[in-house]
């Protein structure tokens, strides 16, 4: 009996964790765009994805009696060489859920990949796509279509910046979803890989951009030489110890934010390295998730959930 009960036990939990995960691709066929037409399967290793030869997104909903209708795309790092979306996503996403907030991991294509024409709008032309899908979707999802952001770790920061700051359209294919708007309501950026100049990441830079690494062309991705009036509020996270992704990074950024009169707010603590976590941070970075669901709520982002009786 105790066996029969355990068995139903790993059922339920299994069946609980394949839901919570349903993967959702983001292009119709024949109209991905940025295809060569040489197919490429997907690649998956040690919880990384190495290839994403179907590029698309992890839906993690919160129950109805939970949900706050907000809702955030997560863009996992990995310096343009994998998506590493477990230990970037995944995890962080059990946290959203927890305070009520559904949340969306972005698997989407890198630059080194053998199916693409031009490598360095890939990620760019998924990251759009896939806002249009989430919002394009808010209503059966019970999502509010003002209160949908996205959120970058590392090189996915870069991502997530990248389509917080740009208004071009690079993912029109000609369907339904080319009417509903690619434009997050706010960034959450943790550890963010921002400039291709000075402080750039160098395995970042050399993925994304090759040996093609002129001054126009480091300038033109260099993301905080691209923020607008129109680039939404933004959560910046960075530890002053990172070695990896230098704090300037985030510095630039949160500058030119300020400049353009964008309301930002940027924490920069002794420790973390690359390595900031939800939890068991060393010293006071471990505030940074109190910080930050702080942030949303003073934002008007977040309310407390009115469940009826």
């Amino acid at each position: 009996m105790k066996n029969k009960l355990l068995l139903l036990s790993l059922v339920c939990f299994a069946f609980e964790i394949s839901t919570a995960q349903e993967f959702i691709p983001l292009w119709p066929k024949d109209k991905k765009l940025n295809f060569n037409g040489k197919v490429v399967g997907d690649s998956i290793a040690n919880e990384r994805a190495w290839i994403v030869g179907t590029p698309g997104i992890y839906a993690f909903l919160v129950p109805q009696a939970e949900n706050k209708g907000v809702s955030i795309m997560i863009c996992p790092g990995g310096g343009f060489e994998r998506v590493s979306y477990i230990y970037n996503g995944f995890q962080f996403a059990k946290w959203f859920n927890s305070i009520g907030i559904n949340v969306f991991v972005l698997l989407y294509r890198l630059p080194h990949q053998k199916d693409l024409q031009q490598k360095e709008i890939a990620s760019w032309q998924d990251a759009q796509r896939a806002m249009r899908v989430i919002r394009g979707s808010a209503s059966k999802w019970n999502l509010k279509t003002d209160k949908i952001g996205v959120m970058g770790i590392s090189a996915g920061g870069y991502v997530a910046s990248t389509l917080g700051i740009h208004t071009e359209d690079v993912s029109a294919v000609k369907d339904s979803m080319d009417a509903v708007s690619f434009r997050p309501d706010f960034m959450l950026l943790l550890s963010p890989v921002i400039t291709m100049k000075q402080f750039a990441h160098p395995g970042s830079k050399k993925n994304l951009l090759g040996s093609d690494t002129t001054m126009e062309r480091t300038a033109k991705y260099s993301n905080e030489l691209q923020v607008t009036a129109q680039t939404p509020p933004t959560f910046i996270v960075h530890a002053a110890n990172d070695n990896t992704v230098p704090v300037q990074n985030s510095l630039l950024f949160y500058s030119a934010l300020i400049d353009k009169k964008i309301n930002a707010s940027l924490h920069v603590f002794p420790q973390g390295a690359h390595g900031i976590k939800l939890r068991d941070n060393p010293g006071s970075v471990e505030l940074w998730t109190s910080l930050c669901e702080a942030w949303m709520n003073e934002m008007n982002i977040t309310t407390p959930v009115v469940i009826k009786k």
